[in-house]
């Protein structure tokens, strides 16, 4: 049995949630992909997975000998890039995750400019509103905003952001602005935080902190719509700062209620770090990194 071949088909049937999933992503025939796991399993003497008509669930000990595997893979992979000098010509494939429209602004622009600088590197972009676990989900690079939680993972701080009440100018002259939170309940207002009947909006911070009951007009899971809502003049929405850079730079949107904005919420670019990071994903770290240091619309 090819150990790290036997290793890789484990790792596919724990990403892919099946024998035949796995073997359509290694190109393999499903029985060749059951064999190779149950040489495996033969030779550590303990169940990986287990098994029914219908589906495959990974045990307790299958999961730990996953995150093992991953990282042996990644560290064979590493070595084998130096040896070749790919040290000086990265190639295959970056995993990125990031918030929907920080992606989509951020990262994005950046990640170009990575990709076109070397031609032989593939990127997967996982943008998502929720936390992707690296590990699990096989992913190199992530983007959070917020505090992070104590873990294993390298973290480098290149900016911050705050939560931000914004109206257009139209809504403004028309209906006028509040001047406290306990005013909101006079306004229009737009909630991009989901569809909870009465969400609370927070304000302040440290011992100034207080909660806003408030009832909001229109309720979306999109931030975009909540922005493009707020643009159109139909009320007072609430989302994050660089989410509204550009309008509020432009005008199209001004701020509300600034005097009573929450703490600023930093932005971290997290990854595995070690030998876990080939220098393809460095390459990309350094370049993010600095590029979102950079950008005058997160300090």
């Amino acid at each position: 049995m090819d150990r790290l071949q036997a290793m890789t088909t484990f790792v596919a049937v724990v990403e892919t949630g099946g024998f035949a999933s796995a073997a359509r992503k290694l190109d393999l025939s499903p029985p060749v992909v059951t064999r190779a796991v149950a040489e495996l399993e033969s030779h550590l003497g303990l169940r990986l997975l287990t098994r029914t008509t219908r589906i495959v669930r990974v045990t307790e000990a299958g999961a730990r000998y996953a995150d093992d595997c991953r990282r042996i893979l990644a560290e064979v992979d590493e070595a084998e890039q130096a040896a070749q000098g790919e040290h000086q010509a990265p190639k295959g494939t970056l995993t990125i995750t990031a918030p929907v429209m920080f992606g989509q602004l951020y990262v994005t622009p950046l990640l170009a400019r990575y990709l076109l600088q070397w031609p032989q590197v593939d990127a997967d972009c996982l943008f998502l509103d929720r936390v992707v676990n690296l590990l699990e989900e096989g992913v190199d690079v992530a983007v959070r905003i917020g505090e992070l939680p104590d873990s294993s993972l390298h973290a480098a701080r290149v900016g911050r952001v705050r939560r931000v009440l914004v109206a257009s100018p139209e809504y403004a002259k028309a209906r006028g602005l509040p001047a406290h939170p306990r005013g909101l309940s006079d306004h229009a207002l737009i909630s991009a935080a989901g569809l909870t009947a009465q969400p609370e909006w927070h304000f302040g911070a440290g011992e100034h902190a207080f909660s806003q009951r408030v009832q909001p007009r229109m309720r979306s899971t999109s931030n975009e719509a909540a922005i493009a809502a707020a643009i159109a003049g139909l009320g007072i929405a609430r989302v994050l700062s660089y989410q509204v850079a550009a309008q509020l730079q432009s005008g199209a949107l001004v701020p509300v209620l600034a005097a009573h904005e929450t703490a600023d919420l930093p932005i971290h670019v997290v990854h595995h770090g070690g030998r876990r990071a080939t220098q393809r994903v460095r390459g990309f770290i350094d370049l993010v990194v600095e590029g979102l240091r950079a950008d005058p619309s997160l300090t």
